[in-house]
């Protein structure tokens, strides 16, 4: 078991989203179902957590009322190998959502992500100041991360 698990707070759709969540990405699961009891405070028998994993990252979903909601201040940043993996995740996770800058989205639930090509930190890192600062401004220009815009950025 991992030591620290990313906890999230829902209003009530932490069921429908953990299984969201988990039909988008591979080696994931819902693991457990935590459902309230006579004690409260939700409704007895509705649920209140699931426990589910995402690429083998295990999560915690808290049906909790609308007293919080997500914000920016906290993301999960996704490692995508391929174009095609960027594309798929923006359209996935930003169906319903809304789509902001430089890789970050709202999925439908309002929880942030950063759908991060690989080739994006392996550009940025370059030694030559020059071109990991057109790759940064290129980036900057983006919403979802196009990567062959970044290459020409770099090579320019």
């Amino acid at each position: 078991m991992q030591k620290i698990t990313t906890f999230l707070w829902f209003d009530d759709q932490a069921e429908e989203a953990a299984r969201h969540y988990t039909s988008i990405f591979d080696d994931s699961r819902v693991v457990d179902i935590q459902r309230y009891g006579e004690a409260g405070p939700g409704e007895p028998g509705t649920v209140m957590t699931v426990t589910f994993e995402l690429a083998g990252q295990r999560f915690i979903a808290l049906n909790g009322g609308p007293h919080f909601t997500f914000t920016e201040a906290i993301s999960l940043s996704v490692d995508c190998a391929t174009q095609d993996e960027v594309d798929e995740l923006w359209a996935r996770l930003g169906d319903g959502g809304e789509d902001g800058p430089c890789g970050w989205l709202k999925d439908k639930y309002g929880l942030s992500w950063q759908i991060v090509p690989r080739k994006l930190t392996e550009l940025m890192s370059d030694p030559d100041p020059a071109k990991s600062a057109r790759v940064t401004k290129a980036m900057l220009g983006m919403k979802k991360i196009d990567i062959q815009g970044l290459v020409d950025a770099y090579e320019q």
